[in-house]
């Protein structure tokens, strides 16, 4: 296998993204759950995307993990690497965005690095360095209350400064409206001050074309689906990749128990578990009570058991801004957040031992959880369900997924998730 790219996603539901929107642009992809055993068996692909799930872990860990996914990557041949972090820079003045952007571009060889967030098709922006979520600047958007990443700083060149080794520096959109040249002399012009790594601006969905053209000139780079969707375009157009028809057939309808699993505290899952509400059962995990060592995670298994005949069934651990202040500031962060992830992937786990073979999980941490506890190898990557989310089913049994960044996906996200579930 000789990889045209080679992907490292800093969480699950990011690399799911990073997948569909690879395989839109018509590449190949397979999406591996860490770093792939010697002996995985995968298809002819044109793309790997390596799901870890590092964003939120100490820095030398994440750094680890994501020099063992490059040196496989590599091993097979990678003609560039994509360092895949959220749209919404997730991360903290320790990283992590900065420490692995920094070793994977040293360990290439590389002097500066091309970094971005922006995605305009899911309403992410950076114009100037500073990051916008819709027409609000990241810092005056409901991330600036994520319960694991507040995000109170919308210029990202200071944000990635604090947590990076060297310096960075801007490109400009006055320069990405210049073209892919003017974009690699900047790097260049950069590299020569002792800038490490650039933030590029990007407002138009051309603008993604242009970085990825300047970003394939070199051999890391570190952004979000939008960048991923420009490097697969600039392989295209170099005439690296045929481009192929995205599978619209994964195989046979698997049918059965269908159930949904929230945890992400977004303000679009609270409102698509509240439209979810109308349509099946839902039960809400009760912190206190799990934190208190009672098991709500049983409890909620039974629950569903009850109702899971009659349809699909949604366990959600998702709570607003204020209701997760109150439980972090009882329990402290870590140990909330780690009791609630472990929840979720104990009643997944339940599920699946019980027959369900259509699961539907919002919230990255939450998807990590669960996929790591059922031990799942891969996916193949199958139709969108909404922008940044497909359908994927198992690679080594019969099973569907949908693996939700907590901000994606329309009202009915649960409801849409489910009829491409067969």
């Amino acid at each position: 296998m000789t990889l045209a790219l080679g992907c490292i996603a800093d969480d699950y539901t990011g690399a799911s993204d990073l997948a569909n929107t690879l395989t839109k642009a018509g590449l190949r992809t397979v999406q591996t759950i860490g770093v792939p055993a010697a002996d995985l068996a995968l298809p002819e692909v044109d793309a790997v995307v390596v799901s870890l799930k590092s964003r939120s872990i100490p820095a030398d860990e994440a750094v680890a993990r994501s020099r063992e996914a490059a040196a496989w990557l590599n091993a097979r041949g990678a003609g560039h690497l994509l360092f895949k972090v959220c749209s919404t820079f997730d991360s903290t003045d320790a990283g992590n965005i900065g420490p692995v952007t920094d070793a994977l571009r040293e360990d290439a060889g590389e002097a500066i690095a091309l970094v971005t967030p922006a995605f305009p098709e899911t309403a992410r922006t950076v114009y100037l360095g500073h990051l916008f979520v819709g027409t609000v600047p990241l810092a005056e958007s409901p991330l600036k209350d994520h319960p694991l990443n507040p995000m109170r700083d919308s210029n990202l060149v200071r944000v990635l400064a604090r947590q990076s080794r060297g310096q960075v520096g801007l490109v400009d959109l006055a320069t990405v409206a210049n073209g892919a040249e003017a974009v690699s002399a900047r790097l260049d012009a950069l590299a020569r001050e002792g800038k490490g790594a650039a933030i590029a601006d990007a407002v138009l969905d051309r603008d993604l074309a242009v970085l990825g053209a300047a970003a394939l000139t070199r051999k890391v780079s570190t952004g979000a689906s939008g960048l991923g969707l420009g490097l697969a375009r600039a392989l295209v157009a170099a005439g690296r990749v045929a481009p192929r028809a995205a599978e619209a057939d994964l195989g046979p309808a698997i049918g059965g128990p269908a159930a949904c699993l929230a945890g992400s505290c977004s303000q679009a899952t609270l409102g698509q578990i509240a439209r979810a509400e109308a349509a099946m059962p839902v039960r809400r995990l009760d912190p206190a009570r799990l934190l208190a060592g009672e098991d709500e995670a049983g409890a909620a298994l039974t629950w569903a058991m009850e109702r899971i005949g009659a349809g699909p069934v949604l366990i959600a651990s998702s709570a607003g801004p204020e209701a997760v202040a109150k439980v972090q500031a009882r329990y402290g962060r870590d140990a909330a957040g780690h009791a609630i992830e472990a929840a979720m992937a104990r009643i997944a786990e339940g599920l699946v031992a019980r027959g369900v073979r259509r699961l539907v999980v919002a919230g990255g941490e939450t998807s990590g959880a669960v996929v790591d506890r059922l031990g799942l190898p891969a996916f193949r990557v199958g139709p969108e369900i909404a922008a940044g989310v497909p359908v994927l089913r198992t690679t080594d049994r019969d099973m569907w997924l949908a693996l939700k960044s907590g901000n994606f996906g329309g009202p009915d996200f649960f409801a849409d998730a489910l009829r491409l579930m067969p």
